[in-house]
C-alpha cells in the first residue's frame, strides 16, 4: 500500500520572549491568573518586520536540511496560516520565491488552529494519488500583530512561530494511516477575526470598532473543544482498530492546558504520553502542532514503529486528526 510519510520536521520561533510578568505591565492580569487558566508562562513575538513567510522560511530550511533535500526537489508547497503576509498572493507563493523552489506549485490553507492537520490531509491526498512526490507543508503564524493588547482574554493566549514537514511516498506499514477533517460553521462566532475581508473591509469605522483583532468567546469555546476533541480522538482510533493504550504519543494543538488534560483524562491517557510545550510558546495556532511535532522528534520522544496522533481544534469551527505510524 502506498502511503504518505513525514520524512523530516523543522521549526522556528522568534527571538523575543514575552512573559506573563511582562503582560502584567501592559494589561490588568497576573502570572498566576494566566497560568492557572491556560498553562502558559511565556510566548514568542515576531519582530516588527517579520512576517508569516519569514517564519515559514526558517522552519522550511530546517525541515529540508533534515531531509537532505534542496528546494528545487519540491513539487508542492502548502502553507497553513490565518495570519498571511497579505490577502494575496498566498504566503505559500511568497515562501516559494524565498526558498527558490522553482518547480513547486504553492497555495495556502486557512482552517485557523486546525490548519496544519487540514494541510496534512491535503499533502496525503496529493501523495497517495501520485499527483506529487515531495510536499513541503508549513504552519506559520504571527498572531501578535492581530491582538488587542487591551483585551486580556485574548492577548495573553497567542504567540508566533512556524513548523514544517516534508511529506513523501512510502511503501509498507509506516506513514500516515489516516487523516480526518471536520467543520461546523454554526459556531463561527466563537473564534474569529472579522475585519479585513469583504464583509468588513478596512475603514475608519472598522478600525474604531477593533474588527481587525481576534475575537474569542473563551468559555463557550472550551466546552465545545473538550467534547469535540475527545470524540475526535476516539473515533480516529476506532476507525483504525487501535486502542488508546497503543498510542505512544498524542500531540494536541497547544491552546489550553485544561483542554489538553481533560481530553487525556477522558481517554485514560497518562500525561507522560501527551506532548506539551504550551508553557513556552502559548497558542501558535496552525504552527502549534508542527512545532510540537518537531520538538518531539528532535528530543527522541518518537521512535520508529510508534503510533502518534495529531489533533487540533480551531476557528470555523474546524477540527482535525491524523494517525501516524512512525
Amino acid at each position: 500500500m502506498l502511503r504518505a510519510r513525514i520524512v523530516s520536521t523543522g521549526s522556528y520561533v522568534p527571538e523575543k520572549i514575552l512573559t506573563n510578568h511582562d503582560l502584567e505591565k501592559i494589561v490588568d492580569t497576573s502570572d498566576e491568573w494566566i497560568f492557572e487558566r491556560t498553562g502558559i508562562r511565556q510566548r514568542r513575538m515576531a519582530a516588527p518586520k517579520q512576517t508569516a513567510s519569514d517564519l515559514a522560511y526558517e522552519a522550511s530550511k530546517a525541515a529540508l536540511d533534515a531531509a537532505g533535500l534542496k528546494p528545487s526537489n519540491l513539487d508542492l508547497i502548502v502553507v497553513a496560516t490565518s495570519t498571511p503576509d497579505m490577502l494575496f498572493p498566498s504566503t505559500a507563493c511568497i515562501l516559494q520565491e524565498k526558498l527558490g523552489a522553482k518547480n513547486a506549485a504553492a497555495f495556502d490553507v486557512n482552517a485557523a488552529c486546525s490548519g496544519f492537520v487540514y494541510g496534512l490531509s491535503v499533502a496525503e491526498a496529493y501523495i497517495k494519488s501520485s499527483l506529487a512526490e515531495r510536499v513541503l507543508l508549513v504552519g506559520s503564524e504571527v498572531f501578535s500583530k492581530f491582538l488587542d493588547w487591551e483585551d486580556r482574554t485574548t492577548c495573553v493566549l497567542f504567540g508566533d512561530g512556524a513548523g514544517a514537514v516534508v511529506v513523501e511516498p512510502a511503501k509498507g506499514d509506516s506513514g500516515i494511516i489516516s487523516t480526518h477533517i471536520y467543520s461546523d460553521g454554526k459556531h463561527q462566532d466563537l473564534i474569529m477575526l472579522p475585519g479585513g475581508g469583504s464583509k468588513y473591509p478596512p475603514s475608519e469605522e472598522s478600525l474604531k470598532k477593533k474588527r481587525h483583532y481576534i475575537k474569542m468567546k473563551g468559555n463557550e469555546t472550551f466546552k465545545v473543544a473538550v467534547k469535540t476533541l475527545e470524540k475526535l480522538v476516539v473515533d480516529t482510533l476506532k476507525k483504525n482498530n487501535i486502542k488508546p493504550s497503543q498510542l505512544a504519543l498524542l500531540i494536541p494543538h497547544q491552546a489550553n492546558m485544561r483542554i489538553i488534560k481533560a481530553t487525556a483524562k477522558r481517554l485514560g491517557l497518562p500525561m507522560d504520553r501527551v506532548f506539551t510545550n504550551l508553557e513556552k510558546y502559548g497558542n501558535t495556532s496552525a504552527a502549534s502542532v508542527p512545532i510540537a511535532l518537531d520538538e518531539a522528534v528532535r528530543t527522541q520522544r518518537i521512535k520508529k514503529g510508534d503510533y502518534v496522533m495529531l489533533e487540533a481544534f480551531g476557528g470555523g469551527l474546524t477540527w482535525a486528526s491524523a494517525l501516524i505510524k512512525w
